[in-house]
């Protein structure tokens, strides 16, 4: 009998709903924007009952913008907690949920979800260690360590990874300054150099900057994660020749530290995703998927 799952990607400017046939098709979507909590999940949870007769959904999940708890134990668990979008700190999504659609659900951060359905269909299938990591507004990771997303005391917070930056320029990162995010996303170009990133020129001093930054990000993930894949998706790198400046730079810190399998080179392991612009949505319904199995 044909499964029906209901997936979200909740993004800082948008929700993304559908529902998936077991077969990976999208049988219905619609696309939400992020206003306030109570209006943006009212309009989600209507998108899934105008369907509920036609397609009755075996099971939700949730890719969701942070920081999420994530601790099954916590009396917050499926909270987005403390969070600079106005007016979304401790919102309980994964209750209101369970409340409106009745089923199963899995939650977990856009980029675990994102990193998940690479494995499993996408760029990083038959790895043990893969990371995605998506360029955006903002700087995010997820990890997949033996087929499952990596949670600790919280979750994976890649973009907040301290790193090098030249003298004269100050990330924007009002936590952290200097991290990954406060000098290399979307939000960051647009800030430090007063012009939206799309449109400053490839030879712009920016590139070199974001080159060093990504290829700093990197390195430190091979270093400390040993992944076979790391897929770098996200708005900015569609910048025409970054990934293989970011590609270039890594592979000359690397400094022939690490071994690479004969028939491997660098371009191998730091790559484009699969899923590209879609891999939040189709990680939902991974997690999905994932809510009817005990992980």
């Amino acid at each position: 009998m044909m499964q029906y799952f209901g997936a979200i990607e909740a993004g800082g400017t948008k929700f993304n709903c559908a529902i998936f046939n077991d077969a990976r098709e999208i049988l219905a979507a619609c696309r939400i924007p992020t206003t306030h909590p109570q209006t943006t999940l009212h309009q989600a949870a209507a998108f899934f009952q105008t369907y509920k007769h036609d397609y009755p959904l075996a099971a939700l999940g949730i890719a969701s913008f942070g920081p999420l708890d994530l601790d099954p134990k916590s009396s917050e668990y499926g909270y987005i907690t403390r969070t600079p979008k106005p007016d979304w700190s401790h919102t309980p999504l994964l209750d209101f949920f369970k409340q409106q659609c009745g089923c199963p659900i899995r939650i977990d951060t856009d980029v675990n979800g994102a990193a998940l359905a690479e494995y499993q269909w996408g760029a990083a299938q038959h790895t043990d260690v893969a990371v995605y990591l998506t360029i955006g507004t903002g700087v995010g990771g997820g990890i997949i360590i033996n087929g499952k997303p990596l949670h600790g005391l919280v979750h994976p917070e890649i973009g907040h990874m301290l790193v090098d930056a030249p003298p004269d320029v100050e990330g924007v990162c009002p936590f952290h300054g200097n991290c990954v995010e406060g000098l290399a996303s979307g939000f960051a170009l647009n800030h430090i150099w007063q012009q939206p990133a799309e449109t400053l020129p490839i030879e712009h001093k920016a590139w070199q900057i974001e080159v060093g930054v990504l290829s700093q990000l990197c390195h430190n993930l091979m270093m400390t994660l040993s992944p076979q894949k790391i897929l770098m998706g996200g708005g900015v790198m569609a910048k025409t020749g970054l990934l293989e400046r970011v590609q270039a730079a890594t592979d000359s810190s690397l400094a022939k530290y690490i071994s690479l399998p004969s028939h491997q080179h660098i371009s191998d392991i730091i790559c484009s995703p699969y899923f590209e612009q879609d891999a939040g949505l189709y990680g939902g319904f991974a997690l999905a998927q994932s809510a009817l199995v005990n992980l």
